[in-house]
């Protein structure tokens, strides 16, 4: 797991007390886990700072180039050529200045693109180190826009995420509770005798309706699922998400998706809690069985790929139909997208055997199955989808029903 030194001094005074990531990553190694690495994001990048795209105007001698006048600072603006289908007028962006470093330590330098100056690079993630897994897919083809309340002029750093200290953590097979933040927590509160402010939110139902009066659940074989539970959450407003939450995921290796899988990837990572949300809408029975398969079904999951399953694969079905695999993936059928106005948020404890053997056989390893084959917390299953529902209402607009659809069985 990734460990954020920002987001940890949230909750523990580590810098207060002069505790550096290094003398932590130390400390972890000797009492609880591996450590891969300890790195800066933004190592050997210099000179990039917000930009403002005053005008946009075609190449005179290009078919996709741009000539742009971007300001830099209070008192400057320089011209910059970009090839970028998306730049735009009113824009905020990232500005590699002449003689930055961007990624692979490349250097930009003023000159000129076919007889225009060009005195710098307005920029995409990638070009400032990163990686396709975790660049949001919205910006594949074009340049990264800045908030609109970034500072013109300031470094562009702070804003990603680039000046957090990552420790990159092995997390070993029995000590699941080291993948969240509330796991790392507690174990480097007790390690240095310091207090932990680990922050929880509490979830006030705005919605009307009676959440069992929508959805049922159902669990064939409580081993197979000791604890399931769904809440639903009506009138979302997709959107991209805020930027501190973007920075939460993508410094922790996680690509931002749109606010409400965001959300569920932030409790994921707080927490080790994983959840899934279903549109609401796409459940044609609104019964959701876990159970196991009793005749080969191909299904497609939530990377649009066609997965093979066997009888006992354990899913959760609508009705007869599989909707996810159980602890590790959910289904294209019923994906959260932009016409998403109502969710179904799933948390749930899965057997972790069942899990690890379906998540091997299909070479399906996911951030929730790596979760589920370590073992859960049951006893922050529903603080986690909770506290999921409040950071939908507070993000996405939404409203969630009263009370919740579950099975509890922790024996």
């Amino acid at each position: 797991m990734n460990l954020s030194y920002q987001w940890l001094n949230q909750y523990l005074p580590l810098a207060q007390n002069g505790i550096k990531p290094a003398e932590l990553a130390e400390k972890l190694a000797r009492t609880a886990v591996e450590i891969d690495d300890v790195f800066t994001p933004g190592a050997g990048l210099k000179k990039l700072v917000v930009g403002y795209v005053e005008s946009v105007v075609d190449h005179p001698d290009s078919d996709h180039l741009h000539v742009c006048q971007v300001q830099i600072s209070a008192d400057e603006t320089v011209q910059i050529v970009c090839g970028a289908p998306n730049v735009a007028t009113g824009k905020k962006v990232i500005v590699a200045l002449p003689g930055a470093r961007i990624a692979d330590n490349q250097k930009i330098r003023k000159g000129k693109i076919r007889g225009e100056v060009s005195n710098g690079m307005l920029c995409a993630l990638q070009e400032i180190g990163f990686s396709e897994k975790v660049a949001p897919k919205d910006y594949d083809e074009g340049i990264w826009f800045m908030p609109d309340d970034a500072v013109v002029g300031d470094e562009v750093y702070p804003y990603l995420g680039l000046d957090d200290e990552i420790i990159a953590t092995d997390v070993t097979p029995n000590r699941g509770d080291m993948f969240s933040m509330y796991g790392n927590v507690n174990d480097i509160a007790a390690m240095y005798d310091l207090p932990a402010n680990f922050t929880m939110h509490e979830l006030t139902e705005t919605g009307t309706e009676n959440t069992t009066d929508l959805i049922q659940v159902n669990v064939a074989d409580a081993r197979l699922a000791s604890t399931y539970q769904i809440r639903v959450i009506k009138d979302l407003q997709i959107a991209d998400s805020p930027l501190w939450l973007q920075r939460r995921l993508w410094n922790a290796g996680v690509r931002p998706i749109n606010n409400v899988v965001d959300v569920t990837n932030y409790i994921m990572l707080k927490y080790g809690q994983p959840l899934h949300s279903f549109d609401f809408d796409k459940l044609t029975d609104k019964q959701l069985n876990v159970q196991e398969i009793t005749a080969p079904t191909k299904f497609t999951t939530l990377d649009g790929e066609v997965r093979d399953l066997l009888v006992g694969d354990l899913v959760i079905a609508d009705g007869q139909t599989p909707v996810a695999l159980a602890g590790t993936m959910g289904g294209e059928s019923t994906k959260v997208d932009d016409q998403t106005t109502s969710v179904a948020l799933e948390a749930a404890i899965f057997e972790p055997i069942h899990v690890r053997k379906q998540s091997r056989r299909l070479d399906l390893h996911s951030e929730s199955s790596m979760r589920f084959e370590r073992g859960i917390n049951p006893e922050l299953v529903t603080q986690a989808l909770d506290e999921a529902a409040f950071w939908l209402q507070e993000l996405a607009h939404g409203h969630a029903t009263k009370g919740i659809a579950k099975l509890v069985n922790h024996k």
